[in-house]
C-alpha cells in the first residue's frame, strides 16, 4: 500500500548523519578506540544519507522517475551475499512522518527508533540462509545502552525488576553468522518490553519459523515491532520506557512466486498455533500506518500484500 511521503530533508539529514554503529568488544569490555568509532560514524552516517536522498519518492519527484531506490548491501564477515537479492534496503518500510524517526543503519539490520516512545518503530533486516547459522552465539554477550540514540539512552536497568523482558525485535538467532551483527542485535534500540512468556514462546517459535524460510527459500526480508493501541500506555524504568500492547511481523519472499505474510502477537503470555497470529501485510499497514514494501512495483505490491495464507509458504 503506497503512501506519498515528502519530508523535510534537513531534519531528515541530520537524522541520518546522528545515526551510527557502537558496540563493545566483549574481550575486552572495553569500547573501540575513538578512531575506529569516528570511522564507524562515518560509514554508518553515509548509510542513513543513502537510505534518505535515494528514496523512490524523492527521486520520483526529482526525475519523474519510478526506479526503486538505490542503498547499501549487507555482507556477512569476509564473504559476499550471494543472494539473489542483496540490496535489502530496496525493501525497507517508507519513511514515517507522523512520529519521531531515527534511522539507525547496523551492520545487519536497519531500526527505525522513536525517541519519545524509546522503542523501535521498526527494525528490518535480510536474512539469507547463510546467515542462520554460525559459531557466533548470544553466550556472554551484554545487552547494551545505545548512545547513538538522540535523546534519553535506555539501559538494562530501565527494565530491570519490570516484570518484561528486553524482547529483541532483530533476534540473536538470526545474527550468529558475525561477531559485529551478534553484538550489535543486543543494543537497547533494538528492544522492546515484551511479557516473558510471549519472548520464551510464541515470538520465539515463529522467529525460528522465519529462519527456516530463509533456508527453504534461500533469503527473505523481515519486518518486526510494536503495536500501540490507543492514547495511554504503560511505561517502565526511569527513561520511561513505552510498553507496547501487541508486536507485529511481516515477511517478504521474493524467490519464486513471490509472496508475503504477516502475524500479530498481543504482549500476553499464549501457546496458540501459528496461522491464528496471521494477518496480511494490508492488515497490518492498516494498524500501524507504516508502508512496508513501497519499492516494489504497485500491482505487486498490492497482490502480495492482500495475502494471509500460511499455507502458501
Amino acid at each position: 500500500m503506497k503512501r506519498k511521503n515528502i519530508p523535510c530533508i534537513a531534519v531528515l539529514l541530520l537524522a541520518g548523519l546522528t545515526s551510527s554503529c557502537k558496540w563493545q568488544n566483549q574481550k575486552s569490555g572495553e569500547l573501540l578506540s575513538d578512531v575506529e568509532r569516528t570511522a564507524n560514524k562515518i560509514e554508518n552516517a553515509q548509510k542513513a544519507i543513502d537510505y534518505l536522498v535515494n528514496d523512490k519518492d524523492l527521486s520520483d519527484d526529482r526525475n519523474n522517475s519510478s526506479s526503486n531506490r538505490e542503498n547499501f548491501q549487507v555482507e556477512s564477515d569476509g564473504e559476499s551475499n550471494s543472494s539473489s537479492s542483496t540490496k535489502y534496503a530496496n525493501y525497507l518500510p517508507a519513511r514515517l512522518t507522523d512520529r519521531p524517526e531515527q534511522i539507525l543503519c547496523r551492520y545487519a539490520y536497519t531500526v527505525s527508533y522513536n525517541q519519545e516512545l524509546k522503542i523501535p518503530n521498526w527494525v528490518a533486516w535480510h536474512l539469507t540462509k547463510a546467515h542462520t547459522n554460525g559459531p557466533y552465539k548470544r553466550k556472554g554477550i551484554a545487552f547494551t545502552a545505545d548512545e547513538e540514540v538522540e535523546g534519553t539512552v535506555v539501559t538494562t536497568y530501565d527494565y530491570a525488576r519490570s516484570g518484561y523482558d528486553r524482547g529483541h525485535m532483530c533476534p540473536s538467532g538470526d545474527n550468529k553468522w558475525s561477531k559485529r551483527a551478534q553484538e550489535e542485535c543486543f543494543l537497547m534500540s533494538n528492544m522492546c518490553p515484551q511479557v516473558h512468556g510471549l519472548n520464551s514462546g510464541d515470538w520465539n517459535e515463529i522467529e525460528g519459523q522465519c529462519r527456516a524460510w530463509a533456508k527453504k527459500y534461500g533469503d527473505v526480508y523481515i519486518v518486526s515491532g510494536p503495536i500501540l493501541i490507543g492514547k495511554n500506555h504503560k511505561m517502565i524504568g526511569k527513561a520511561k520506557v513505552t510498553v507496547p500492547e501487541a508486536f507485529f511481523k511481516v515477511v517478504l519472499c521474493l524467490v519464486g512466486r513471490p509472496k508475503a505474510i504477516g502475524f500479530v502477537y498481543r504482549n500476553i503470555e499464549g501457546n496458540r498455533p501459528k496461522k491464528s497470529y496471521v494477518n496480511s501485510v494490508d492488515q497490518i499497514e492498516r494498524i500501524t500506518k507504516i508502508d512496508f514494501f513501497a519499492s516494489l512495483p504497485d500491482k505487486l505490491e498490492n497482490q502480495i500484500e492482500q495475502e494471509a495464507n500460511l499455507e502458501d509458504w
